[in-house]
């Protein structure tokens, strides 16, 4: 193991056991990069390029679930648990998943350049960040659990950059970044408990449909979302579809949709965005009606949010 120069960065040699045996660190270009921004928030860089088909043995001994975010960056890789159940991550893709007393091997082929940035939330993060009951419901389950997968959006890549150039950020630009992609994904964890005396019963398989149409609403929303195209994209009447959000989440599609696209778009341009870019990234096709729109729910301008470089 190495120092990195940093303070708080480790960066670790990496050392495999697998089919291929011992794997010698020197000229395979593989290495872990660790930085701990928060108590049980870690930012994770690394870049895998084995001359050989790799297994990495790979053990979560931590007491409590851990929450991993993983933006594939280039190549592709897999996590095999000792179960067999397993996971994928590729390039171009956003993979949200938790770890619970789990043991397993990381997949690497022969001459691929493997990059990917992790977001690692456990212990006192996972308790202050998404709840104690949200984090007891992630507790309750062993092994690993795929919690969501989708490309990543434009957005989340533009806020990656300071995570991906920590030497050129300052700690407080990490920080904010690492916490705003993270809120995004500990968001899809918490929704309100539909009340016990609700006069709208939704089954099982309407509640999934509920979340796919939230789902769409955070990958989509650069798109002209309408109530009538999520309620036929998801398969409910609309009736249905607006009152068992409501339930399911304690306010309208159209305020929590307005709500995502004001929160990514406060985001966007604190990262350096101009405000068409920005009013064009959440789903607004003339920057003016973005403006009045960020005016009316922060309170302030969007320019006052484009400082200078």
């Amino acid at each position: 193991m190495q120092t990195g120069a940093r303070l708080g960065t480790r960066v670790e040699e990496v050392r495999a056991v697998g089919t291929t045996g011992r794997l010698p660190v020197s000229g395979h270009g593989c290495w872990i990069e660790r930085a701990a921004l928060d108590d049980g928030l870690t930012v994770v860089r690394s870049h895998y390029q084995p001359a050989r088909d790799l297994a990495e043995a790979s053990t979560q001994s931590d007491t409590g679930p851990t929450l991993v975010i993983t933006y594939g960056l280039s190549g592709e890789s897999g996590f095999v648990a000792e179960d067999g159940s397993s996971l994928r991550f590729g390039a171009g893709r956003t993979t949200l998943a938790a770890f619970a007393h789990t043991r397993g091997e990381r997949h690497f082929q022969a001459e691929t350049s493997v990059r990917q940035l992790r977001l690692v939330l456990n212990g006192n993060a996972l308790s202050r960040y998404l709840g104690e009951a949200a984090a007891a419901r992630l507790a309750s389950r062993r092994g690993i659990r795929l919690l969501g997968e989708h490309a990543t959006t434009a957005w989340c890549r533009t806020l990656l950059h300071p995570l991906l150039s920590p030497e050129v950020a300052t700690p407080v630009d990490r920080h904010i970044a690492a916490l705003t992609l993270a809120a995004e994904h500990l968001r899809l964890l918490m929704p309100a408990q539909v009340p016990s005396a609700s006069s709208l019963r939704l089954s099982a398989a309407d509640v999934e449909k509920l979340a796919r149409a939230r789902d769409l609403m955070h990958t989509q929303m650069d798109r002209a979302l309408t109530i009538p195209y999520l309620s036929t994209t998801v398969g409910l009447n609309e009736c249905k579809f607006k009152q068992g959000f409501r339930e399911l989440y304690g306010t309208t599609p159209h305020q929590f949709l307005l709500d995502l696209r004001m929160r990514r778009a406060r985001a966007l341009l604190q990262s350096g965005c101009q405000v068409a870019q920005a009013a064009y990234a959440v789903g607004y096709r003339h920057p003016a009606s973005f403006s009045a729109a960020f005016s009316r729910y922060f309170g302030q301008v969007p320019k006052s949010l484009n400082t200078p470089v």
